[in-house]
Order: C-alpha cells, then structure tokens, then sequence
C-alpha cells in the first residue's frame, strides 16, 4: 500500500485502492487549521486505515468536523456511519438523501460490491445550486453536479492562490437504475470547465494537474459520452 499524499498544503489524499481498500474511492483530506474535513468516506473497511493515514500526516482526527458526501454510491458513503459516530457532521444533498438516509439499495449500488450500507442521518442537508461550508480558516464550496446521480455534488475550494475541484465521479458511469441523467451530467461537466480549476482531485484516478490537464480530462469524457 502507498502513504498517504501532500496534493497541495492544505489537501492531501488519505484514502483509495492503492491506500486502504481496492473498492475505495479516492479520499481526501481538507485541513482548515483548526478544523478538518474529508470528501467522501471510502467503502467502510478501511476507516481506521484512514485515520491513520490522517495521523501520520501529522493532524489530529479528533478536528474532523465534517465528512462532504460526493454522492449516494457505496464506495464512497460506507464508512459515514464510523466518522459519525466519532463526531463527524455529514454533509450531503437532499437529492440523494434516498441513497445516504434512506438506504436505499438500488440507489447506493451496494450490491455490486456485495456489502451492507448503514444509512446515516444527514446533518447539513445541501439545497440549490451551491452552499459553503466553513472548515476552520477555509470555506467549502459545493457545487450542485446531479447527472452520475440525482444529488451529486462538486465541492472547490480556493486554496494558496489556486482552486482545487474535487470531481469525484465526472468519468461516471451511468445507470438509470440509480437515477443517472446524461442531459443533466452534460450541463454539470460545462460548469466544472467554466471553473477553470487548477487541480482536480477526481474520484477514482486520484490528481490532475494543471489546468489544461484538467480542462482536458473533463472534456475527454464529454466527448465520450455527449
């Protein structure tokens, strides 16, 4: 397995298939100085492989304040139901509350994984088009992105002189099953270009970088699927 990873000072990859779980999605780890936060939870075998990941960064998992829920899909709200349970606020959006609260389990793809999802309470349930969320010193934009699933969010930040998008999911794939709409991710994907970010941190082939890269990557997959 690798150690954990410096994205940039103040973000950092703790968790994904070659850091804790196969099965994990990529997760990362936003220090706002006095707060922590993370994007996404992985599957939810591996929580304590990401604490630890947390502290041999040298932070301290008790800061943690939130976990941003990218979207519904197992791989990625698994271990919710852990950081809640050591304190952690999930922060979600009220489109895929069926999936995150609800459990529902053609929406979380859960059987695809052949694994059992805990379903957790929202507690910061996101509406609209965007909502900031303050960790520490830093403020957490997250961007309304349904297509992948009815409630899929693109949280950002502007860090250091530079903004950083965390797309987890923008390759997709697709499946009415769950709810996916390809007019709707189409719009989403024209957003994050519009953003012009100068890294991605997507959801499952970890970073991107610089901004041509990512301009370039997100248009790759419009092309495929447009």
């Amino acid at each position: 397995m690798q150690k954990p990873q410096k994205v940039v000072d103040g973000v950092y990859l703790v968790g994904g298939q070659e850091l804790t779980d196969m099965r994990d999605c990529c997760v990362y780890l936003v220090d706002g100085g006095s707060e922590l936060a993370l994007i996404d939870a992985g599957l939810g075998y591996s929580c304590r492989s990401i604490l630890d990941n947390i502290k041999r960064l040298g932070f301290d998992p008790s800061l943690l304040k939130y976990v941003i829920a990218t979207h519904g899909h197992i791989d990625h709200i698994g271990g919710l139901s852990h950081f809640q349970s050591l304190g952690a606020k999930i922060v979600g959006h009220a489109l895929d509350l069926d999936a995150i609260s609800k459990g529902l389990a053609h929406l979380t793809a859960a059987s695809y994984y052949r694994v059992n999802y805990q379903p957790v309470n929202v507690d910061v349930i996101l509406k609209g088009e965007k909502q900031d969320i303050t960790i520490g010193e830093l403020t957490l934009h997250c961007l309304f992105t349904p297509g992948h699933t009815p409630g899929g969010i693109s949280p950002y930040i502007d860090l250091n002189g530079g903004r950083i998008l965390f797309g987890q999911d923008i390759h997709g794939p697709f499946n009415a099953s769950w709810g996916s709409d390809i007019k709707k991710w189409i719009t989403s994907m024209k957003k994050l270009i519009d953003l012009k970010a100068d890294i991605l941190c997507e959801g499952h082939f970890g970073v991107y970088k610089p901004a041509a890269k990512v301009r370039q990557y997100i248009e790759h997959y419009l092309d495929q699927y447009a």
